[in-house]
C-alpha cells in the first residue's frame, strides 16, 4: 500500500497574491474593476447579438458564444482570487481545487476549439464566398458550437483523475494565483513524471492542433485577400478577421508557453504573469477588440442602448 493518502491533506493554501496593506487594496480594486468590465462587456455583446436580428449571422453567432464562454471562464477563478486577496485564510478544499482546475481547463479547451471554428468560418466567408451561405447554415453553427463545448469538457477528465490519485502531504502551499495542474503536481509526495507526460500530450494536442488549423486557415485567407485587386476590397476582407486574429495571438501566445512544456514550471513570476494574461486579460480585452474593430457591432450596441433608453423615458412619462 502507498504510505501516503491524499485525504491526509484536506485543503490547500494559496500563496500567489500579496495581500493586506496598500498593495493588497490596489490589487483587489484593479482585479475587481477588470472582472466587472469583463462581465459587463461580454454580457453586453452577447445580449446585443441575440437581440439584434441584423447580427444573426454565423460570425456573430460565434462571437456571442465566445462572450458567453468568457463569462464562465472568468467565474471559475477571479471570484476566488478576489476572496484570497482580502481574506486572511486563503484556503481551498482538495475537492474544490480539483473542480476549479477541471472547469478552468474545460472552458479553456472549449475556447481553443471555438477560436478554431471561428477561423474556419472566416476561411469559408473569404475563400469560398459563393458556397458560404449553403455550407455555414444555422444548424451547422449550432452543431459546431455544441461540439466545441462537448470536446472541451471531455478533454481534462483523464488529467483530473490522475491528479486525484496522487498523494499530497505536508507542504500544502500552492505557489500560484489559482488551482492548476503544474502547481498541484509540484506538491505531490511521489514522482509525477507520468502526470507531466500526460498533461503535455493532452495540452500539446489541443493547443497545437487547434493553433495549426487556425494558422492554415489564415494562410489561405491571406492568399485569397492578396488576390483582391482593389485596396478597399483587401482592407474590408482583412477587417473581418483582425479582431479574431488579435484574440488568437493573445490567448494562444500565453497558453502555449504555460502548458506545452515538459517542466512543472519555468519560474513562479513567469507562470503567474502568463496566468494573468490568459485568465484575466484575454477575457477583458475581447469586448474591446471586437467592438472597436467592428462598426456594425458598435451601431447595434448604440441602437440597443438608445432604444432601451427611449422606452424607459416613454414609460416614465
Amino acid at each position: 500500500m502507498d504510505q501516503y493518502n491524499h485525504s491526509s491533506l484536506a485543503e490547500f493554501v494559496f500563496f500567489g497574491f500579496a495581500s493586506g496593506g496598500y498593495v493588497g487594496v490596489c490589487l483587489f480594486v484593479l482585479l475587481l474593476l477588470a472582472y466587472l468590465f469583463t462581465i459587463c462587456g461580454n454580457m453586453l455583446i452577447f445580449l446585443v447579438i441575440r437581440l439584434e436580428s441584423a447580427l444573426h449571422t454565423p460570425m456573430y453567432h460565434f462571437v456571442s458564444v465566445l462572450s458567453f464562454l468568457e463569462l464562465w471562464y472568468t467565474a471559475t477563478t477571479i471570484p476566488k482570487m478576489l476572496a484570497n486577496i482580502i481574506s486572511e485564510k486563503k484556503t481551498i478544499s482538495f475537492a474544490g481545487c480539483l473542480l476549479q482546475t477541471y472547469f478552468f481547463h474545460s472552458l479553456g479547451a472549449s475556447e481553443c476549439y471555438l477560436l478554431t471554428a471561428m477561423a474556419y468560418d472566416r476561411y469559408l466567408a473569404i475563400c469560398r464566398p459563393l458556397h458560404y451561405p449553403a455550407i455555414m447554415t444555422t444548424t451547422l453553427c449550432a452543431k459546431m458550437a455544441a461540439a466545441c463545448w462537448t470536446c472541451g469538457f471531455l478533454c481534462p477528465i483523464s488529467e483530473v483523475i490522475l491528479v486525484s490519485q496522487l498523494p499530497f502531504c505536508g507542504y500544502n502551499e500552492i505557489q500560484h494565483i489559482f488551482c492548476d495542474f503544474p502547481p498541484l503536481l509540484s506538491l505531490a509526495c511521489k514522482d509525477t513524471s507520468t502526470n507531466i507526460l500526460v498533461d503535455f500530450a493532452i495540452n500539446a494536442f489541443i493547443i497545437l492542433t487547434t493553433f495549426l488549423f487556425i494558422t492554415i486557415s489564415y494562410a489561405r485567407i491571406i492568399g485569397a485577400v492578396l488576390q483582391i485587386k482593389t485596396t478597399a476590397g483587401r482592407k474590408k476582407a482583412f477587417s473581418t478577421c483582425a479582431s479574431h486574429l488579435a484574440v488568437v495571438l493573445i490567448f494562444f501566445g500565453s497558453i502555449i508557453f504555460m502548458y506545452v512544456r515538459l517542466k512543472k514550471s519555468y519560474s513562479l513570476t513567469l507562470d503567474r504573469t502568463l496566468a494573468v494574461v490568459y485568465s484575466v486579460l484575454t477575457p477583458m480585452v475581447n469586448p474591446i477588440i471586437y467592438s472597436l474593430r467592428n462598426k456594425e457591432l458598435i451601431k447595434a450596441i448604440r441602437r440597443t442602448i438608445f432604444q432601451k433608453g427611449d422606452k424607459a423615458r416613454l414609460a416614465h412619462h
